[in-house]
């Protein structure tokens, strides 16, 4: 392929999006007439390249930058979905999309701010606020993906359900003052509302939550003393561009709106153990079958677009130590870049003993020191923040930890008690719900010929062989094909997951592996008849595993907003495919149940949810034999 005259800066294909990309890619379709004075970015990222030309690159070669974008015309509610050449300024495919069939691009920040005059506007809702004794000025509309319901005249539109909370003064928190009882439909095209269903008058909650005001927080306490994180001899890791080195790890960092920080090619020793990781979607689905809120479900990812939120995190409040910050470049609506600073954090941390033994007959006493490269990054939509910590460790087990706080939804109390929701303050429910990350991780152990075993404790009855009845062994069964590979955890069997090279083999015959061990926390809880189980199949299994798609990018589907379902995983794992010995994607369901404590109001300390992969016969023996020990740690003899 012949590449025209150089337009970017990026030297590897993975290397993120650039402002000077951005900048192009509107150019481009602005003299391809596709961007009229209503057409807005609902999406823009790097359309990365096959993982062949990948794998194949070397340094210096030409690249061809490509890039997606789905484009929403304002006016009539109609979309495309196009693919963009930066290098070579052309427009290479165009696709009109079917919302009926394929569902809606992602909720964009236009649309989020016409909300509250369209409500004010509208007589239904100004009235059952007047009811309330509320003025409209002071109630915050707040802008929910409205799901795929069968809503009399919804199909095809695109629509947001709105709920609405009072905010008593500028500072002043609205999350505490649920306007509970009443939702507005708002047709986002015609900028109407469509219906309000006034179902309950519930008092609005008038307890402040503002955990930032003194008066409510109480003062601070003197009683911490500081704590400096220190490298005199500066980090331990070697950037170049997008490319870490650290400690036998070498890999790419990326970062898009969708799935926000995502790595590349992670390598151990030189060795490829995963070619791509990324939190590929998360839904939030909520518990209350009100009339008001059984529709109240939101995947962060595919409909938000969540990444857009990226905080500029800020030394000594979200990081400690010697830090490298990574910026991110996003396109707003309009397709204008905008520069997201310090969006990515990555730093090393000391993490306790790595190994330790005192040997009463050889008389050795020795300890080393573990440490982690984190790398992550932190979003807030809406009420909640989420943190993603990605590290990776001196003896090559790899982790990710999501961290969600924030502020949880609310709703009204009311004094006959509520079965879906806890008071947590007087007055306040915060529903009972669920968030469900799912990692997709494009996994490559010595190659990309791989295979998954599921490897589980099993029991041995009593019998000749085993007489006292002590005896336990491994049972290890081999995930054949996409459909018998949607699994769900069993912690009460230790169940994990290998994943194996079957044509490299350790010095002791066995094949190199990687297990995934998953926390095993309840899958979605909805019911198996509900439109969020249709849509959001993906959670209701740990893992999925699918032949490799470039094609095959987000487990619920490219476009998720008011999606009716069946997108993404249920339908790819049904063609059944061959994944023994293949190129292979696991995806893997992790997540929280929360009933909310009082103690997580009005701001929620950090729960945490993730995975772990750890080596299992990877290496020959402990790799990390060659750690030195600390001045405090050796002992002689």
């Amino acid at each position: 392929m012949t590449i025209a005259e150089d337009r970017t800066t990026a030297t590897h294909p993975l290397d993120p999006m650039s402002p000077d990309e951005v900048g192009q890619v509107r150019r481009i379709l602005v003299d391809a007439g596709l961007l009229a004075e209503t057409v807005r970015f609902a999406f823009l990222a790097l359309e990365e390249p096959d993982k062949a030309d990948v794998l194949a690159f070397t340094p210096g070669a030409p690249l061809d930058r490509r890039f997606r974008a789905i484009l929403l015309n304002l006016t009539d509610g109609s979309s495309r979905d196009v693919v963009v050449s930066a290098t070579r300024s052309t427009v290479d495919s165009v696709v009109d999309i079917d919302p009926v069939a394929a569902g809606q691009p992602p909720i964009i920040d236009t649309e989020f701010e016409l909300i509250e005059d369209i409500l004010n506007a509208d007589e239904q809702w100004t009235s059952a606020l007047a009811k309330r004794g509320l003025d409209p000025a002071t109630v915050r509309a707040v802008p929910l993906s409205a799901g795929s319901y069968d809503e009399p005249g919804e199909e095809g539109r695109r629509v947001v359900r709105s709920l609405g909370f009072q905010q008593l003064h500028e500072k002043d928190h609205p999350w505490a003052h649920p306007v509970d009882g009443l939702v507005a439909y708002v047709d986002l095209t015609s900028r109407t509302v469509a219906r309000v269903i006034d179902h309950e008058n519930l008092p609005v909650p008038q307890e402040p939550g503002n955990f930032d005001d003194p008066e409510q927080a109480g003062p601070a306490r003197t009683s911490l003393k500081p704590i400096e994180i220190t490298q005199p001899h500066g980090p331990s890791f070697e950037v170049e561009g997008s490319r870490v080195r650290w400690e036998n790890w070498d890999l790419r960092i990326g970062f898009n709106e969708r799935e926000g920080l995502t790595l590349h090619q992670l390598s151990f020793h030189e060795r490829p153990v995963l070619y791509r990781a990324s939190v590929a979607e998360m839904v939030v689905p909520y518990a209350d079958p009100s009339p008001v809120r059984f529709w109240q479900n939101y995947f962060d990812c595919g409909e938000y677009m969540f990444a857009r939120y990226t905080n500029s995190l800020e030394l000594g409040c979200d990081c400690l130590g010697e830090i490298r910050y990574f910026d991110a470049t996003v396109a707003d609506d309009l397709g204008e870049a905008r520069t997201i600073r310090n969006a990515i954090c990555m730093h090393e941390e000391d993490f306790g003993v790595l190994w330790k033994h005192s040997d009463m007959f050889a008389g050795s006493h020795e300890t080393r020191r573990q440490r982690r490269l984190v790398i992550s990054f932190f979003t807030t939509i809406g009420n909640y923040d989420y943190g993603f910590y990605w590290y990776l460790y001196l003896d090559g087990t790899i982790q990710l930890e999501a961290k969600a706080t924030g502020i949880t939804f609310t709703s009204a109390y009311p004094d006959r008690g509520h079965d879906y929701a806890t008071e947590v303050a007087p007055g306040l429910g915060a529903p009972y719900h669920q968030h469900l990350f799912c990692a997709r991780l494009d996994v490559g152990v010595d190659g990309q010929r791989n295979a998954v075993d599921e490897v589980e404790a099993q029991r041995v009855p009593v019998s000749e062989s085993n007489p006292y009845g002590n005896a336990f062994r491994q049972a290890r069964t081999r995930l054949t094909t996409e459909s018998d590979a949607a699994r769900l955890a069993d912690n009460t069997r230790a169940r994990v997951w290998h994943v194996v090279n079957p044509e490299v083999t350790n010095r002791l015959g066995q094949p190199v592996a990687y297990a995934l061990h998953p926390q095993g926390q309840p899958t979605l809880l909805a019911d198996e008849s509900s439109s969020i189980h249709a849509r959001a199949t993906f959670a209701t299994k740990h893992l999925w595993v699918t032949k490799y798609d470039p094609a095959h990018r987000y487990p619920a589907g490219d476009l998720v907003n008011q999606n009716p379902g069946g997108d993404g995983l249920p339908k790819w794992a049904a063609e059944g495919q061959g994944i023994d010995g293949e190129d292979i994607v696991l995806w893997h369901t992790f997540g929280l149940t929360h009933f909310p404590r009082p103690e997580d109001w009005p701001v929620m300390p950090v729960d945490y949810a993730g995975f772990t992969l750890k080596p299992v016969g990877f290496f020959d023996r402990n790799p990390t034999l060659d750690v030195p020990p600390t001045n405090t740690c050796h002992h002689d003899g």
